[in-house]
């Protein structure tokens, strides 16, 4: 119900894949412009954008169960990359990581 009254059908679930892919991603460390995805006007995050959108909108229980594979994916990330001081201090966490 959530896609289809306040996000794009299917954008949930696609954005878990996305960022899943993109956080596992190869053996070495995660650089940004592996993280494009096929659009170029989305760039990099957006799929980290959506579910954390999703995470707000879900009900608890759903949100409660998305929470728990995201976190598992955002563990990874922050072991495998580090914190790129130049960043913006403005955007999320996880778009100042390199």
């Amino acid at each position: 119900m959530l896609e289809r009254e306040r996000m794009t059908p299917g954008v949930v679930a696609a954005a878990l894949s996305v960022w899943s892919v993109r956080v596992h991603g190869t053996g070495r460390r995660w650089r940004p412009w592996e993280a494009e995805f096929t659009c170029p006007c989305c760039g990099e995050g957006w799929a980290r954008d959506a579910l954390q959108k999703a995470l707000f909108m879900l009900p608890p229980k759903a949100a409660g169960e998305l929470r728990a594979q995201v976190e598992r994916l955002d563990a990874v990330l922050l072991r495998r990359t580090h914190h790129e001081p130049s960043a913006d201090p403005e955007l999320a966490w996880w778009h100042r990581r390199c």
